[in-house]
């Protein structure tokens, strides 16, 4: 039964958090609506929506029977719920904001032991079985979880990373006694104690080797019970009342329940978590129900949770695609202050520019559709050293003159340099050699005479900015520490590397807290060698430092607002850095700090002219049907009609284009994709070139996206339209280097403060963000007039989250609320996305690879010689997929037609730079069940819808945005491969243009 109607959103989520008392404050907290909205034009959302429904399976929980087999506790959603053994309705009782998870009961029945995320991290509590007295029984910022009660009641055992690394550990409930049980390289999670209270059995994992050990509780050896096949994962484990070890085994073949190597589960599904036992009945969960087995019998426990969701209403900021009026230019990328401090240097729309340090009209220094980015000074202030694909292709670092205005090439590799910094003697330039997605790059070195260069370290994950150590000796650049193996969300810290190759690069720390962000947070070491600066708390800090990086003294404060990238002065008195949309000077002596105006506008391009396409088919993505022999009247950058063809349509036009041959569709809109500057401007001709004129970027450095849109408005970069966002925002940790790790609720108002002035066209919650913490962005994402999108799914439909990102993707938890073993997704998460509205991207990885095994003339595309040697590799490269991903595609191909079948909206996106995966990921939707319109549909009409754009569809009045494609996508969605001109906001361009352009940008 499903029970609906319109209703207010605050009442609700209040009502559902009666067991968080101290949370419901932040409901109240005042968001200030901004006149800084994308636009000012809004328009009003559809009138709110609450659905309360149940669900009858779930994904990704566990159940634990209580002591006298009469209760089972489950952990579905994130809250604890309490289920009769006998099956029936569920009862919550822990807050929707807990995101708690595998609950154990005390012997006495009296009480649960659980694992809740809380000011981000994972923390032990015990609950009553009533719901009442919830207490925090761990501290900390490190991460504490998969809490197990011993059978005497005196003390619970958890899996913990407070050690460095996983490892078990006890907490005595009488004393509070904290004691490391075990140690070493290996990870250790999910302990279980045995009956009698002498041993724990648990998980381990070194490398890729999985077991099952065990350990006397009072500490000692551990003993390996069983070590996993290669390609096996071993999760759960449990001793059953008799002493029999059970766990659940993990393959690409599937989940499993395992009694001492053999397995007892028949063709079940099973969930990893550890099976909990009433005397001899094991009760765990699998395929998304609760069974109970005895006697090698199974049966099902069923149960009805009620769940509920909002659709967020709020007047939606809309973009501006017609007003020519100039606009002011906010995407200023990486300004660099000059030694003398008379100048700065840095990218906008597309070029480099230089501009007084007093402020006024910037200099233009470099024209033309190349990208360009990372403006960096020689040491003595005659050079600019940047990274452009001026030269055709792909980028290289280059050299700017200012005396001549000439500029020298540099580096001619196979892999992109980005990020340059010289040398204190001038003779060497640092770079970052990025070869992988999201900023996967190793360091090298330049010789600025010879143009050699010498590689310093290999690949590295997402490094930031390199810093020289003013006697040259140290290269240093900001990494993520990972607090364990088992996940890989880290601290970001200083790594330091000998700059002649030799010796061991190692680690330096200015705080026991996260530099915020790899992407433009520091280092910046100073020229004088005894002052290191960085971005801590959203604020700029300075440190004391040695010759060899170590911290002499605590971090200063030197601004009281958001700031980003900071650069020295030559004389280390003044440091130049970005706060919101402007550029600020701080002196270090007096504290003091001046704005640097800037005199900046562009204007929006459109074109002025009347086109007539005359094509053979036409599938405006509203109506299932293919019309045939249509003219497409455009006028500046709109359609201005669509008619049957007829000559006289012709008269008067600037332009005809006559294409009997080929089927216009509306332009296609990647969802989820994230624009790198290593790609250079060819990223963006391909998206044009595989048909894509609109992309959703839901993560980036904070100037990088908002660079890329203004070059894109301006006509400058020929691309896609795009909606941008600054940085994945964290929690006090993160992972990409497009993340920040948001050490407060001050720092997330000043995340938010950036948000409103640079305009962002969305804002992206990342995984480790708490419940509360991302109601409060919703808040502002919402008074700001733009979606918030997220990885949760569960309370995120509840508070009002527009948008959740991939099928299954990273989640804090080390298991996705959205899909289970295999890739299947249950009646919770199904339901969810139904009622809520949200959007979901499913990402299908893979897809594309599947296609081009089935499909391999396609490798011969020209169009993948826009992207770099290592990417073509991947696409070229006739090797099977893992088989661990392959696994996933029949049970997430499920889910999608679960899911669409459902009422939820599919949205199509790839995660990724490549264009041809969006092609990839419809196909896959077809093998899901869609129609092949109804895969168009979720590329064109769905996504822009969700964005608020007039586009998507061919009609009149939309933004002309077009493809023409030899075929008819609606019989065959392969048929979008075949792209063979785009129109993208009114301009017309043809395949082998843009092939042609990536070769000439001058």
């Amino acid at each position: 039964m499903i029970a609906s109607g319109t209703h207010n959103a605050k009442r609700r989520i209040a009502l559902a958090l009666v067991a968080l008392p101290c949370a419901i404050a932040l409901l109240a907290c005042p968001v200030a609506a901004s006149s800084n909205a994308t636009n000012e034009m809004q328009e009003t959302a559809s009138v709110e929506e609450s659905a309360v429904f149940e669900v009858r399976s779930g994904t990704s929980y566990a159940v634990a029977v209580s002591p006298d087999g009469s209760s089972l506790a489950i952990d579905l959603q994130g809250s604890l719920w309490i289920v009769p053994a006998g099956g029936g309705r569920a009862k919550r009782i822990t807050g929707v904001f807990e995101d708690a998870h595998l609950p154990s009961w005390s012997p006495d029945g009296s009480r649960l032991s659980y694992y809740a995320f809380h000011d981000g991290s994972y923390k032990i509590w015990t609950v009553a079985a009533d719901g009442s007295d919830a207490r925090n029984i761990t501290e900390g910022n490190l991460d504490d979880r998969e809490p197990s009660w011993s059978p005497d009641g005196k003390t619970i055992a958890f899996a913990s990373e407070r050690g460095g690394g996983y490892h078990i550990w006890t907490l005595d409930l009488i004393s509070g006694e904290l004691t490391q049980v075990t140690r070493g390289a290996r990870e250790d999670r999910a302990p279980a104690w045995s009956a009698d209270g002498e041993t724990i059995v648990f998980s381990g994992k070194e490398g890729a080797v999985s077991a099952i050990l065990a350990i006397p509780a009072g500490g000692g050896e551990a003993q390996v019970l069983r070590t996993a096949a290669p390609g096996t994962t071993y999760e759960g484990p449990s001793l059953s009342p008799a002493g029999q070890l059970y766990y659940v085994a993990h393959d690409s073949s599937g989940s499993r329940l395992e009694r001492n190597g053999t397995s007892v589960s028949d063709m079940e599904s099973v969930f990893p978590f550890r099976p909990s036992w009433s005397d001899d009945t094991a009760y765990y969960v699998s395929d998304g129900k609760i069974r109970r087995r005895h006697d090698g019998r199974s049966e099902t426990v069923e149960f009805a949770a009620r769940l509920e969701t909002n659709s967020p209403a709020y007047a939606r900021a809309k973009r501006d695609f017609t007003s020519t009026a100039p606009r002011r230019v906010l995407g200023i990328q990486h300004p660099a202050l000059s030694p003398d401090s008379t100048k700065i240097a840095f990218v906008a729309l597309g070029d480099l520019y230089t501009v007084d340090s007093s402020g006024g009209e910037p200099t233009q220094l470099t024209h033309g559709p190349a990208l360009e980015a990372d403006a960096a000074w020689s040491p003595d202030g005659k050079t600019i050293a940047f990274t452009s694909d001026k030269g055709g292709g792909l980028p290289q670092l280059w050299l700017h003159d200012l005396a001549t205005g000439e500029d020298r090439q540099l580096t001619d590799i196979d892999t992109q340099p980005l990020e340059a910094a010289w040398s204190p003697d001038g003779k060497r330039i640092a770079f970052l050699d990025y070869d992988g997605f999201f900023g996967v790059a190793g360091l090298e070195v330049v010789d600025v005479a010879s143009g050699a260069v010498t590689r310093l370290q290999p690949s590295l994950p997402q490094p930031g900015s390199p810093s020289w150590s003013p006697d040259g000796r140290y290269v240093a650049v900001a990494l993520a520490r990972p607090y364990s193996a088992s996940a890989r969300e880290g601290s970001n810290q200083i790594w330091m590397v000998p700059a002649d190759g030799s010796g061991a690069p190692f680690w330096r720390e200015a705080t026991d807290r996260s530099l915020d962000t790899r992407g433009g947070g520091g280092p910046a070491w100073s020229p004088d060698g005894t002052k290191m600066a960085a971005i801590q708390d959203g604020l700029l800090k300075v440190w004391p430092v040695a010759s060899d990086g170590t911290a002499l003294g605590d971090p200063q404060t030197y601004s009281d607002e958001i700031s980003h990238y900071p650069t020295w002065s030559g004389d280390s008195a003044s440091i130049l850095y970005q706060s919101a949309d402007r550029l600020k000077i701080v002196s270090l002596e007096t504290g003091a700090t001046r704005e640097v105006p800037l005199d900046f506008t562009y204007r929006l391009d459109i074109p002025t002219t009347r086109i007539v396409l005359h094509v053979g088919g036409l599938v405006d993505a509203i109506h299932d049907a293919t019309q045939t022999n249509m003219d497409i009247v455009i006028e500046g950058n709109r359609i201005a009609a669509i008619r049957p063809h007829h000559a006289g349509t012709h008269n008067g036009a600037d332009r005809v284009i006559d294409a009997p041959g080929l089927t216009a569709i509306p332009g296609l809109i990647d969802y989820h994709a994230h624009p790198q500057k290593d790609f250079g401007a060819n990223a963006h001709l391909a998206w044009l070139a595989y048909g894509i004129t609109t992309i959703r970027d839901p993560g980036n450095q904070p100037y990088d996206g908002v660079e890329d849109r203004e070059a894109s408005e301006a006509g400058v970069r020929i691309g896609p339209r795009i909606y941008t966002t600054g940085p994945l925002l964290e929690w006090k940790r993160t992972f990409y280097r497009m993340g920040v790790a948001v050490s407060g609720p001050e720092h997330l108002e000043r995340e938010i403060s950036r948000a409103r002035a640079l305009k962002y066209d969305l804002i992206k919650s990342y995984v480790r963000m708490p419940d509360l913490q991302q109601l409060r962005l919703v808040e502002a994402a919402h008074a700001m007039g733009v979606p918030l999108a997220s990885h949760e799914i569960y309370p995120a439909a509840l508070i009002g989250v527009d948008a959740t990102e991939h099928l299954g993707g990273t989640s804090r938890r080390g298991f996705s609320p959205k899909q289970g073993p295999l890739g299947r997704t249950y009646d919770d998460a199904i339901a969810i996305l139904g009622h809520s509205g949200m959007t979901i991207t499913p990402t299908m990885f893979g897809a594309l690879n599947i296609f081009l095994a089935e499909h391999p003339e396609y490798r011969a595309d020209p169009r993948l010689s826009l992207y770099p040697d290592w990417v073509r590799a991947i696409y070229a490269s006739d090797r099977p997929l893992p088989a661990s991903l392959l696994a996933m595609q029949a049970g997430q191909r499920a889910a999608i037609r679960a899911v669409h079948e459902g009422g939820g909206r599919i949205v199509a996106g790839t995660d990724l730079v490549v264009a041809p995966n969006l092609i990839g990921e419809l196909t896959a939707y077809v093998g899901a069940g869609l129609t092949p319109f109804e895969a168009l549909q979720t590329a064109t009409i769905e996504p822009a819808r969700a964005l608020g754009l007039e586009a998507g569809s061919l009609q009149p009045g939309q933004l002309a945005d077009i493809v023409l494609v030899d075929g008819d996508p609606r019989k065959d969605i392969a048929t979008l491969f075949r792209v063979r001109q785009v129109v993208a906001n009114g301009r017309p361009v043809t395949l082998e243009q843009l092939l042609a352009m990536a070769k000439d940008k001058n």
